[in-house]
C-alpha cells in the first residue's frame, strides 16, 4: 500500500535471515520494487538496539508491527520484544530524529478475559489483570509509545486492529482447516452468540497508513492526531462461531455445529498449557487450546472506531462480506476437495503398493 501511493521508499526489517515471497508477490508491487530497489530488506532483532538502530537510519517515517505470536504465553518472550524492543525502537527513533512511529497495539490491552467489551471505546482504561503476557506486554509497549509523543519532535499514535485476517494469515485460518481435517472443527465454544469485530487486512494496512498522513499533516489534524490509541475494525460486528462458519463453509468444509460451555473447556486447557510447560522443551507443539484462547473465543469483543475515522480520517476501504469473500479465495489450496483428492490418492498409492 505504501508502495502503490509512490511517496515512499521502503526499508523492511524483519527477523527473517532473508523475505520470502508468494509466487503472486514474486510478480506484482514488492517483488518489482525488491529488484529495482525502492524496497530493502534487513534483518534486525528488535532486542538488539544496534540493529534496531542501523534499520532505522535515514527513516522518516517507523511502523512499528513487530510481535511474537500471540498464542505463546511466555511472559519473557514477550515482554523483551513486546517492551524491551519497542523501547529500543522508541530511543532510536528519538536519537536519529525520526519524524513519526505508528505503533501496531491490540484491543486485547483493553481485555480483563473475564469480562465482554461491547462497543468499547477508547476511554476503556488497561486492566488491572490481563488475559494472558501477550496482552500485558502490548499494553505496556503501548503506553511507552504514547508517553514518547513530543520527543525531540516524535509524533507517535497507536493502533489496535481487531482480529486481522485476510491472505497471507499463518495462524487464525490454517488453524481452521488444521482442525477441520482432524475434525475438531464441530464444536462451539460457549452459546455462539457473542459478537465480535474482525478487521480485514487491506484495511488495517490502510488504517496505518491514514495514521502516518494525519501525523505528517502538520498544524491542528496533527495534533489532534498524535499521542493517541485508535480501536481500527471493519466496523461491522458479527458472531464470532458465524464468522468462522462462513471461512469454514467457503473452503468446503462443515460448520460448527455443537456447542460446550466454557466452564468446562477452561480446565482441560489448564491442563494442556500444563502439560506444554512440562514437555514443550521436548519437542511438544504449542497448543492452540489455552485458557487465554478459550476466553477470547467464547466472550463478546467489539469496539467504537468513532475516534479513529474523526482524528485519522479512517473508514474501512473493503466491507465484511468482501473481505470474507477474499480470503476463501486466497485459501483455494486448503479447499476440503483438495484434501480429499490428496487422501483418495494416498490410498490409491497404497494399494498399487
Amino acid at each position: 500500500m505504501l508502495l502503490r501511493r509512490e511517496i515512499f521508499q521502503v526499508r523492511i526489517a524483519d527477523l527473517a535471515p532473508a523475505i520470502k515471497l508468494e509466487p503472486h508477490e514474486e510478480a506484482g508491487v514488492l517483488g518489482e520494487a525488491l529488484r529495482s530497489g525502492r524496497v530493502q530488506y534487513v534483518t534486525v532483532d528488535l532486542r538488539d538496539k544496534a540493529q534496531v538502530f542501523r534499520a532505522c537510519e535515514g527513516a522518516e517515517v517507523v511502523f512499528h508491527m513487530a510481535a511474537p505470536d500471540s498464542s505463546v504465553n511466555k511472559h519473557q518472550l514477550q515482554y523483551s520484544v513486546n517492551v524491551q524492543g519497542t523501547k529500543n525502537v522508541i530511543d532510536t527513533c528519538v536519537e536519529l530524529g525520526v519524524k513519526r512511529l505508528i505503533y501496531t497495539s491490540s484491543p486485547s490491552v483493553v481485555f480483563d478475559g473475564v469480562h465482554e467489551i461491547l462497543n468499547a471505546n477508547e476511554s476503556v482504561p488497561y486492566p488491572s489483570k490481563h488475559n494472558d503476557s501477550y496482552s500485558a506486554t502490548k499494553a505496556e509497549g503501548e503506553a511507552l509509545v504514547l508517553k514518547s509523543n513530543g520527543s525531540n519532535g516524535l509524533l507517535t499514535c497507536c493502533i489496535r486492529p481487531s482480529t486481522i485476517f485476510g491472505p497471507g494469515d499463518r495462524l487464525m485460518v490454517p488453524s481452521l482447516v488444521s482442525a477441520a481435517k482432524a475434525g475438531k472443527s464441530k464444536f462451539i465454544i460457549g452459546d455462539g452468540n457473542n459478537l465480535y469485530d474482525v478487521t480485514y487486512v487491506e484495511n488495517v494496512a490502510h488504517a496505518h497508513v491514514c495514521a502516518e498522513r494525519a501525523l505528517a499533516s502538520g498544524g491542528e489534524v496533527s495534533e489532534k492526531a498524535a499521542g493517541q490509541a485508535y480501536f481500527i475494525t471493519n466496523m461491522e460486528p458479527i458472531k464470532f462461531w458465524e464468522f468462522m462458519s462462513q471461512i469454514l463453509e467457503g473452503l468446503g468444509y462443515e460448520r460448527p455445529r455443537i456447542k460446550i460451555p466454557a466452564f468446562f473447556i477452561v480446565p482441560i486447557a489448564r491442563l494442556v498449557e500444563l502439560t506444554y510447560k512440562l514437555f514443550g522443551p521436548l519437542g511438544m507443539k504449542v497448543p492452540q487450546l489455552t485458557p487465554s484462547r478459550v476466553r477470547l473465543l467464547s466472550l463478546t469483543r467489539t469496539f467504537d472506531c468513532s475516534k479513529a475515522k474523526d482524528r485519522l480520517g479512517y473508514t474501512p476501504i473493503v466491507p465484511l462480506q468482501e473481505s470474507i469473500k477474499r480470503t476463501i479465495g486466497s485459501f483455494s489450496h486448503l479447499k476440503a476437495e483438495n484434501h480429499l483428492n490428496r487422501e483418495a490418492s494416498s490410498v490409491l498409492k497404497q494399494k498399487r503398493l
